[in-house]
């Protein structure tokens, strides 16, 4: 039904999630992030709640991500329907499959990443994620989107994923990057990664032109000088 990976870059600070679901809108519901906090798939049998209230956990005091899921499924009387991943500031992971989760499902830690699916065609779909996240360059969206590739070359789900969706945050209270394929007959991972492309270029000038209106190119469009 759904596979996704939350990472981490050393480099940058930046954090982030691919995900992606053979339901609608996947984008809608899953993938949570919060800059200089964490990044949070809730997955599966989705409360999207889980999110916010693990994020608010890692921003507590001390706050860290095993004792931050705890808290939130400690609230949350259907947690066996649940699969949660988490990834905090420091590269710090967690992770949680609910006795019910759906058909094959795993979840597996990496160096700066956790990745997690149910209804996966073969439990290795989420090694190879986790592989190709530690072996891949570039930015973390990048890096990411290599993962959720990976995922679908080692087999997948167990049937046609149709949405998709990339999720970053850096230095800036809002993220920089958030994507999405809400429904696609075939290849939203495809789709996704060349949405990316077009908006890679992009994605600095509209920083600039958030913080700093009069750094900021003109894209030609009328009164826009």
């Amino acid at each position: 039904m759904t596979f996704s990976i939350v990472g981490r870059c050393p480099d940058t600070g930046q954090l982030g999630i691919a995900i992606s679901s053979s339901s609608i809108a996947v984008g809608a519901r899953c993938p949570w992030v919060r800059a200089g906090v964490g990044a949070v798939a809730t997955q599966n049998i989705t409360l999207p709640a889980l999110g916010p209230r693990i994020l608010d956990g890692l921003e507590a005091p001390q706050g860290e991500p095993a004792a931050a899921l705890d808290r939130a499924l400690g609230a949350d009387e259907w947690r066996a329907y649940r699969q949660v991943t988490v990834i905090d500031s420091q590269g710090r992971t967690a992770f949680f499959s609910g006795d019910e989760a759906l058909g094959l499902h795993n979840a597996v830690v990496g160096k700066q990443c956790v990745a997690a699916g149910n209804l996966l065609a073969d439990r290795e779909v989420i090694d190879a994620m986790v592989h190709a996240f530690e072996h891949s360059s570039g930015m973390l969206a990048d890096r990411l989107l290599s993962a959720m590739h990976a995922a679908m070359a080692a087999g997948g789900e167990a049937g046609p994923v149709h949405s998709a969706a990339l999720k970053v945050v850096g230095e800036v209270s809002w993220p920089i990057v958030d994507l999405r394929i809400d429904w696609a007959d075939e290849d939203p991972i495809g789709k996704l990664d060349a949405l990316w492309q077009a908006y890679r270029p992009q994605m600095q000038d509209y920083l600039t032109r958030a913080l700093n209106p009069t750094a900021a190119p003109g894209y030609g469009v009328p009164g826009d000088e």
